[in-house]
């Protein structure tokens, strides 16, 4: 079984058709990247997946369980509270600009959901996220607040956050676009690290190095449509002319 699948999903704002069609479907322990120019509907579809967005059209389902789906009527309606709150667990979403509580504590930030949203005990949820902490090159760093941490010890922490509630698939949506080279290496090699975890990732990324080695899978948007997709040898080594284009620009660094 598939852990998610998206099926024909549409998204516009206004006159703009951000996402046309799109299907695709990510399984146990597989490593997704998705690449395309800016506007290309990257981050949308994430988005409209984790359903911080409303898709006009569609259907997301999460482990055989559908978490929205158009009607016969055309409205897209949402699965019910309590199976909402099933599908909500089995993943995480890690964002570019880390969206960690200022006013928390490291630790905190990161115990906070699994406390009071999963209701687990307390002090397991402690020691599971100290362990995280130190995983993350940052069990020095539990007792300190946002503003005190650098770029890329923030997205560590953001990363450590959607670890701790135990998900079945992550989703990073750009994690280094707000950091400089050196701290984007250090996201970047925690993210690799997470490979030997299995668990399922799909991330939007302009790192073409990064994709092409850490995934299973790259798929290419443009304009709103999966243009191409596959193993990465594949589509690295495409003649299909706007992929080309495209990585053309990052020639330099494949």
């Amino acid at each position: 079984m598939n852990l998610l699948e998206l099926n024909h999903v549409e998204k516009s704002f206004g006159d703009l058709s951000v996402l046309k069609d799109i299907s695709l479907s990510v399984s146990e322990g597989e490593i997704v990247s998705i690449i395309g120019p800016s506007g290309s509907g990257k981050s949308t579809l994430l988005r409209c997946a984790t359903m911080l967005e409303t898709m006009d059209h569609g259907e997301i389902v999460y482990l055989g369980k559908r978490a929205a789906w158009t009607g016969a009527d055309g409205k897209v309606s949402y699965a019910d509270k309590k199976d909402m709150k099933e599908i909500r667990s089995q993943y995480g979403l890690v964002f570019q600009n880390f969206n960690l509580f200022p006013h928390y504590s490291v630790l905190k930030n990161i115990t906070d959901a699994p406390i009071h949203v999963q209701k687990r005990d307390k002090e397991t949820v402690y020691k599971e996220a100290r362990e995280l902490l130190k995983k993350m090159g940052l069990e020095d760093k539990e007792d300190y607040y946002p503003y005190q941490l650098s770029g890329g010890q923030c997205q560590r922490v953001a990363i450590a956050r959607a670890l701790a509630l135990n998900p079945k698939i992550l989703f990073f949506d750009e994690p280094t676009s707000a950091l400089d080279p050196e701290l984007t290496g250090e996201v970047l090699k925690v993210i690799k690290s997470l490979a030997d975890l299995h668990i399922a990732m799909v991330i939007v990324t302009h790192e073409m190095a990064f994709a092409k080695d850490i995934s299973h899978r790259v798929i290419f948007m443009a304009d709103g449509l999966i243009v191409e997709e596959g193993a990465p040898e594949k589509v690295f080594a495409s003649d299909n002319e706007r992929t080309k284009s495209f990585l053309g620009r990052y020639g330099k660094i494949l």
